[in-house]
């Protein structure tokens, strides 16, 4: 890495060493002209990708200090499109995963969909009306394990049916992870869900809202919605800001890749509160 002052949102060197191998692997695939000479430190474009999902900023505000815009974006799409970023943060959800003791395979997860406007830059005829929740922009379908952890997403216009989102998430969670045979819903999915699922293996269970006034933690489906509370932390998701949906769900995995490495290390995530120290009163 150069010998820049560092950035809060730089992957720290034991972090780098979790993802450092995809990397290595990726680059020795590269053939081509041009191709065998790295002129920017793969650690660096990282640390640019991660720069704009934690602040949010335009890819042309990135500071100067870090690659070029325009270089650091051809590495993210490219990362995207070959799937090197999901191998990155599937590394991560494995290990973690075991780390608290479980199986990389999950037998139980959770799915749900958030709502988020999206910015001037994306297409009409990629984003839509959610009218339950009165938002234009985009849905957010995931499924994760009981950890939280993600195993499959989906990013389609607000319009789309909840139930519609489902059934293709069901679909990736039983080609990627078929010892999953249970999951938890909420009651906004329609029957055609369970008529789905039952045809993959898969148990869809719904976990009905309490009919009392006040906030209330679901069963089982509380772990999903921190799942969103994590990626709201990431600046970028605040809004969907990405032209192509396949770029937001790239954010994503970016996000939670970043969480569970630092969780992996034990390096704590910084939050946006101003810690200040104000002197008690005299008056």
């Amino acid at each position: 890495m150069s010998a820049r002052r560092p950035y809060r949102s730089d992957v720290s060197d034991a972090r780098w060493a979790l993802i450092e191998p995809v990397f290595t692997a990726w680059w020795a695939r590269r053939t081509g002209p041009g191709t065998a000479a790295r002129v920017h430190d793969p650690q660096e474009i990282v640390n640019a990708i991660l720069y704009v999902n934690r602040t949010g900023i335009p890819w042309e505000y990135l500071p100067h200090d870090f690659p070029p815009y325009k270089t650091v974006y051809d590495y993210y799409a490219k990362w995207e499109a070959d799937g090197t970023t999901e191998q990155v943060h599937d590394l991560l959800r494995d290990r973690t995963r075991r780390a608290h003791g479980r199986s990389t395979q999950p037998s139980a997860a959770v799915v749900d969909v958030q709502s988020v406007k999206t910015s001037t830059n994306v297409a009409e005829t990629s984003q839509g009306i959610d009218a339950g929740k009165k938002i234009k922009g985009r849905k957010r379908h995931l499924i994760t394990d009981t950890l939280g952890l993600v195993l499959a997403v989906l990013v389609t216009a607000a319009s789309v049916h909840d139930a519609t989102g489902g059934k293709l998430l069901l679909d990736d969670l039983a080609a990627a992870h078929p010892s999953a045979t249970k999951v938890w819903a909420d009651g906004g999915y329609q029957s055609s869900i369970f008529n789905h699922s039952a045809g993959l293996g898969i148990d869809v269970e719904v976990v009905q809202r309490p009919r009392t006034k006040g906030f209330e933690s679901l069963p089982k489906r509380w772990v999903i919605e921190r799942t969103f509370g994590w990626l709201m932390q990431h600046r970028r998701l605040a809004r969907d800001y990405e032209a192509l949906p396949q770029r937001s769900r790239a954010m994503i995995h970016w996000a939670m890749a970043n969480k569970m490495s630092r969780q992996l290390t034990g390096e704590s995530a910084p939050t946006w509160r101003i810690e200040t120290d104000i002197p008690p009163s005299t008056a």
